[in-house]
Parts: structure tokens; C-alpha cells; sequence
């Protein structure tokens, strides 16, 4: 009998990491009405799964395991979330006002928003993305100024620390930067060494820093911090669980999402 319930256990977890995987995030609660079992039990196997890095254990339940020094490529990534990305697109341009000076990151969902920026009157874009360049070049409205620096092959943006330097100098309303990775613990993260220096250098000239992140990236880290909570004034994502809101507005991080 004792070996049957062994068994049981092991198979019930196979397919908690099956539906983790399938889900990306989940809560105890969910786990246990998926799969009748009490939360102490869903607990333990959380934390045995955890243990054996199958799975990531995180308040109040888990995400799958992810690579935090992975990146793929932009083109690869395009494809991927284009609904949640086009949502999160619509919250963030409630930001922005006729006349803005803002900054966009690179990254998919970043050029999502730069693809309806025309909407808005007299903006001036600074911009590392040379695609983002190139979408808003047919924009009349729009003012760019791109950032120089060595073009990163395969993600359609520019890097470089002393080629940078310049960009100091310079002042903005409103910095929109993507992020692979949000955490109430780091906050934002990528896995690059090079943007995240990029990122942060347009946080400093940024009256206001705001995220743009899918739900698939909350409470996951990637390699290279560029933002703690307490220097993210708004993040934009397309859905969020109101335990997990919760958690984000005591550390004071504002949460808008795509409703």
C-alpha cells in the first residue's frame, strides 16, 4: 500500500510541472482544486518539485522554471503574446500627452506602442531600437532622435557603454522599457550585461519609469537587474492575480493593467 501512494505522489507530480509548464504561473489554490488535494499536500510536492529544480516556488504558489541567462532573439519573440503585447500597448499610451519628450527601450512589446504613437500630437522619441526608428519615421508628428552605439545583431537595437555616454545629457518625460523579467524582490531584469546598462542609463534621464511586462514575465528573474521596485513609478501589464497586485502595491510599485 505504501508503495502505491509513493507512485500516486510522483505521477500527481509529473503533472503538476505539466500544468506549471502549461500555465507559467500558478497558485496553491488552483493546484489544489486541480488536482483534490489539501494545501499542505500541494505544499510539500511544491516544494519537493522546487528542491529538484523542476519548478519555481513563489508566495503563495509557483512559476515554471525558467533560464534567467537566456534571451532569444527579437524575431523569435515577436510571435509570441502579440494579444497581451497589443493590450499592454493601448494601457501604457494613456500615459503619454500631446507634446511629450519620451524614451523608448527596445523589445516587441516597446514596439508595439511605438506602432500607435500616432495617435498623439508634437512627440519626441528617443530610441535605441532601429526598427522602433523605422516605424516612426512615417509618423509626421513624431520627432527621433536614435541612440548610436554597436548594433546587438539579431534584437534590432544599438549597445555600448562609453558610446552611451552622451546620452546624459539629454532629459525626458517618460521612459517606456521592456522587461524579461518583473519581481516584487529584484524588480526588473534582463539577461544581458549591455542592455541592462542601456536601461538604466535611461531610467537617469526619465522624469517617470515605466514598465512594460506581460503576466508571463511576473515573478520570474533574468540575469542582470536594471530596476528595483522602488524605481518602477508605474508597470503596465496585460493581467494580474489580485494576490499578486496586493503584493506589488505594499512594496508601493502602481500596477495598471490592460482591462
Amino acid at each position: 500500500m505504501e508503495a502505491d501512494k509513493t507512485l500516486f505522489a510522483e505521477e500527481r507530480k509529473k503533472k503538476i510541472v505539466d500544468y506549471i509548464n502549461e500555465k507559467r504561473r500558478v497558485t496553491v489554490p488552483e493546484l489544489c482544486d486541480a488536482f483534490s488535494v489539501s494545501g499542505a499536500t500541494m505544499r510539500n510536492d511544491l516544494r519537493d518539485l522546487d528542491e529538484s529544480g523542476l519548478i519555481t516556488r513563489t508566495h503563495g504558489g509557483a512559476i515554471r522554471k525558467t533560464r534567467t541567462g537566456h534571451e532569444p532573439v527579437m524575431d523569435l519573440r515577436s510571435d509570441k503574446n502579440t494579444e497581451a503585447k497589443s493590450r499592454i500597448a493601448e494601457a501604457a499610451l494613456l500615459e503619454i500627452e500631446d507634446g511629450d519628450t519620451i524614451i523608448l527601450d527596445t523589445g516587441t512589446t516597446v514596439k508595439a506602442l511605438a506602432a500607435i504613437l500616432h495617435r498623439k500630437k508634437n512627440l519626441t522619441v528617443v530610441t535605441n531600437d532601429i526598427k522602433v526608428a523605422a516605424d516612426l519615421e512615417a509618423f509626421p508628428s513624431c520627432e527621433v532622435l536614435v541612440i548610436g552605439g554597436l548594433l546587438r545583431k539579431g534584437f534590432h537595437c544599438t549597445v555600448g557603454y562609453g558610446m552611451f555616454s552622451n546620452i546624459g545629457s539629454l532629459s525626458v518625460d517618460k521612459a517606456f522599457l521592456g522587461a524579461n523579467s518583473f519581481s516584487a524582490r529584484k524588480g526588473a531584469s534582463t539577461p544581458d550585461l549591455s542592455q541592462s546598462e542601456i536601461k538604466r542609463q535611461m531610467m537617469e534621464i526619465a522624469a517617470k519609469v515605466i514598465i512594460l511586462c506581460d503576466h508571463s514575465k511576473l515573478e520570474t528573474d533574468s540575469f542582470m537587474n536594471f530596476a528595483s521596485p522602488s524605481q518602477v513609478d508605474l508597470l503596465v501589464t496585460d493581467r494580474i492575480e489580485d494576490d499578486l497586485r496586493r503584493i506589488y502595491e505594499e512594496k508601493d510599485i502602481s500596477v495598471r493593467t490592460a482591462e
